[in-house]
């Protein structure tokens, strides 16, 4: 079994490093770094949603050929998460056995258009750090920040500019909602994933904001291993 996890954003692969020590030895953890950032520094942001897709299916194509697979997405993970299983849909492989919907509204819920990438940076971060979760060695470190940026502005980009069409068929695995209670998504906004799920959807909840993942590592991978080695 490969977990697949796709980072919020801003984030890389490294957010999730910290999972190998609580997951079960037959899970084989698989996070994905994305253009921009990390190993894949020097590679060209993406323009939209469609192309971080497109390039994350490559990715994974051939590794999910003769193994049985998860995927767990946080946030803009989750919205990639969500067109990606219709990527595969598309190309006729093999599907998930599960995906981890984490901290983000189902995809029909409408968004304020704030477009806050285009914002000078300053006011950018500001807003940022609203959010919660963006590292206090990032926001005192002037070289950190000048690096970090432009790859979370790309990121707000490709959110802010997704449009969200209606698919003609729902997921057909099992799906999981993870939720910080102290987030701002509203239960109505989790219970809306319902819709997107022809299967059976569990909802979980935890202490904390929008980044909860952080604090509830091992609470968050029992929850996958129980599910994913039953």
């Amino acid at each position: 079994m490969i977990l697949f996890c796709l980072p919020y954003a801003g984030g890389s692969e490294a957010i999730y490093f910290e999972w190998k020590k609580y997951l079960d030895p037959s899970i084989k953890l698989h996070p994905i770094e994305l253009k921009g950032r990390g190993k894949r520094f020097n590679e060209p942001f993406y323009e939209n949603i469609q192309e971080a897709v497109e390039d994350i299916f490559n990715n994974i194509k051939d590794k999910i050929e003769y193994d049985e697979y998860a995927i767990y997405g946080h946030s803009m993970g989750s919205l990639l998460a969500y067109e990606l299983y219709y990527k595969i849909d598309a190309m006729q492989v093999k599907k998930p056995k599960h995906i981890f919907f984490s901290g983000y509204k189902a995809p029909n819920i409408l968004r304020k258009k704030e477009n806050i990438y285009t914002l000078p940076n300053y006011d950018f971060m500001n807003k940022v750090i609203e959010f919660g979760g963006t590292p206090e060695d990032v926001i005192n470190n002037k070289e950190l920040l000048d690096l970090f940026i432009p790859i979370l502005k790309n990121d707000f980009k490709i959110l802010e500019t997704y449009e969200y069409i209606e698919k003609e068929k729902k997921i057909q695995c099992d799906i999981s909602i993870l939720n910080g209670k102290q987030d701002s998504i509203t239960l109505k906004d989790i219970l809306a994933w319902n819709k997107h799920g022809g299967a059976k959807c569990r909802i979980y909840e935890f202490d904390g904001n929008h980044f909860f993942i952080n604090s509830n590592v091992k609470d968050i991978v029992d929850i996958i291993n129980t599910i994913l080695i039953n």
